[in-house]
């Protein structure tokens, strides 16, 4: 009977190792629903608490996930307040994992909706469009489309990070929506297609009132199917970008 020289048996047994560990990381998704605890999310009055819908979607969204075989960690899977920093934490302790942060979107104008995703890292880009691109596809929300900011939880993570925002609460139909658990299932299966790199059924255009205006350098334009060119519009209406932001008073964990 051949047998292995010992030298040969230990480097095939060190290359199964890294190699099951590259596997483990590779399939690990740090899941961190927004908000908790004595923070509701949203603006001041806002009838809807964002905290519980994003725990119910990243509750549902792991139990899909692992059923395709996914390692999940939850910042949270209860209503409670984790601070920002912690939540990095438990991101960055897990290298090679990815980071998904589910979000519900508020306004002071009920007319505002839409689904937006963000990221920070150039390495997450191809994740959010995924993503964004199955949610769009999956939701009777306008586009909104991808943006680059530098959100806390997006610049301190050390792994590809996305942001994700699910519709607006304070939208009279997004908020209904948002109350059903069908919806809330929908949402967290078209996130799960997004972060198995699936391709969207179809592509929802971006809204109308976007594609007429210069939303700065932030704001970037991923076309169907294609991670690798990202189109920046001008610089020169960063002026609307910032009074956009303003207005909307995004909320503590952005």
């Amino acid at each position: 009977m051949n047998r292995l020289h010992p030298i040969a048996l230990a480097i095939f047994a060190s290359f199964m190792a890294l190699a099951s560990f590259a596997f483990g990381q590779g399939r690990t998704i740090v899941l961190d629903a927004g908000h908790g605890g004595y923070d509701r999310g949203g603006v001041p009055g806002q009838r809807i608490a964002e905290k519980d819908k994003t725990l119910d979607v990243a509750l549902r969204l792991r139990r899909i996930l692992q059923a395709n075989g996914y390692r999940v960690i939850m910042t949270r899977d209860s209503d409670v307040f984790v601070p920002l920093p912690t939540r990095v934490a438990i991101a960055n302790s897990y290298r090679g994992a990815s980071f998904v942060s589910i979000h519900f979107n508020c306004a002071s104008r009920v007319g505002a909706n839409g689904i937006e995703t963000y990221y920070y890292r150039s390495d997450s880009a191809s994740l959010a469009a995924s993503i964004h691109r199955n949610v769009v596809s999956g939701a009777p929300s306008e586009n909104r489309g991808i943006r680059r900011r530098g959100f806390y939880v997006l610049r301190r993570t050390a792994i590809p990070s996305v942001l994700v925002e699910c519709g607006f609460l304070t939208n009279p139909t997004e908020g209904r929506l948002a109350l059903t658990g069908d919806y809330r299932q929908k949402l967290a299966e078209q996130i799960a297609r997004g972060i198995r790199r699936e391709p969207a059924p179809y592509t929802r255009p971006l809204t109308a009132s976007l594609r007429s205006v210069s939303l700065g350098n932030d704001f970037v334009r991923v076309p169907a199917e294609s991670f690798s060119r990202h189109r920046k519009s001008s610089k020169s209406s960063r002026h609307h970008v910032s009074s956009k932001k303003k207005s909307r008073k995004k909320k503590s964990e952005d």
